[in-house]
């Protein structure tokens, strides 16, 4: 019995999670994971404390898997604040996998979800101040910024929240929740809410879910190439260390790119990979909360201006 969350702030929504995952049921656990980050107005890429759009408007992506005939997304939602949820309900009640944009909050409104203001006032403040200055900028939340270690505050916009979750009964469940590339253009999707690409469940084999830059990981099919590969026989480490190596080796990588690789074995063997240095994992099982640094990272120098790497 396990639950592993992206980054750090992801071992307060694992304490959220841990409940329903002892009651076994993991696909409540992996949607209780999300719904406290996508509540907490410090986490600046995930829900109602996510960075806007360049037209500053947020937009939430997400979705859930239990399997390749159990799964559902939602992309562009604007007026409800749960992405996961309404991508749960589009899972259980339409024949579909993904809906978007201004269909996916109708829908959202006709399955009884309340609307919500998705833009907090520390999210306004500093589009505003992007508006000016330019650049991806560090939101403060009035001076009451998260407390991260500074290697892992570095990546801070690219806290998509992926959860994965082995229950009692033996049941995988994962979900991704997020907010998107900050200050992003109108309509931009990454791999968070695309089956295969930020999030993949295979009962028989185990779970994967990514974060990062969401074009590097969505080029890869990310999540089903680690899950394919521990199919094929490859560790939980191995799928994740060769997963992280080809983002490595398909791109021209530019300073600011990340890309992490988090994956849970039908055993509830997990293993992480990283490109760069200043990823965690946390984990919530029988020997209590922590978070982990990553298994492998591809690139543990610095990147140069030029984004190429020092060889």
């Amino acid at each position: 019995m396990r639950i592993v969350s992206t980054w750090s702030f992801g071992l307060a929504a694992n304490e959220a999670a841990w409940p329903h995952l002892v009651a076994g049921k993991a696909l409540d656990a992996v949607e209780a994971a999300c719904i406290y980050a996508e509540m907490a107005p410090d986490i600046d890429s995930v829900g109602f404390g996510g960075l806007p759009d360049s037209s500053g408007r947020v937009s939430l992506d997400g979705c859930v898997m239990l399997s390749p005939s159990c799964c559902g997304g939602v992309a562009g939602v604007r007026t409800h604040l749960h992405p996961v949820s309404v991508a749960r309900r589009v899972m259980e009640r339409t024949p579909h996998l993904l809906l978007v944009g201004q269909d996916a909050d109708d829908f959202a409104d006709r399955e009884g979800f309340a609307r919500a203001e998705l833009l907090a006032p520390g999210a306004r403040e500093a589009f505003e101040r992007w508006r000016v200055e330019g650049g991806v900028i560090d939101q403060s939340r009035d001076g009451a910024s998260r407390s991260l270690p500074a290697d892992e505050a570095r990546w801070r916009h690219h806290d998509t929240i992926g959860c994965l979750a082995l229950d009692a009964r033996g049941t995988l469940a994962g979900a991704c929740s997020t907010s998107g590339t900050p200050y992003k253009i109108p309509g931009r999707v990454g791999d968070s809410p695309i089956i295969g690409q930020g999030l993949y469940v295979e009962p028989a084999v185990g779970a994967a879910t990514a974060t990062g830059t969401g074009e590097l990981i969505a080029g890869i099919c990310g999540a089903f190439l680690v899950v394919e590969s521990m199919r094929r026989g490859a560790t939980p480490l191995e799928a994740v260390r060769d997963a992280v190596l080809r983002v490595a080796a398909s791109y021209r990588l530019e300073p600011q790119h990340q890309a992490v690789f988090l994956a849970l074995s039908k055993d509830g063997t997990f293993a992480h990979a990283a490109l760069r240095p200043g990823y965690r994992t946390s984990v919530m099982d029988l020997a209590g909360p922590r978070a982990v640094e990553a298994d492998f990272i591809a690139l543990p120098e610095a990147p140069t201006e030029s984004g190429a790497h020092a060889r």
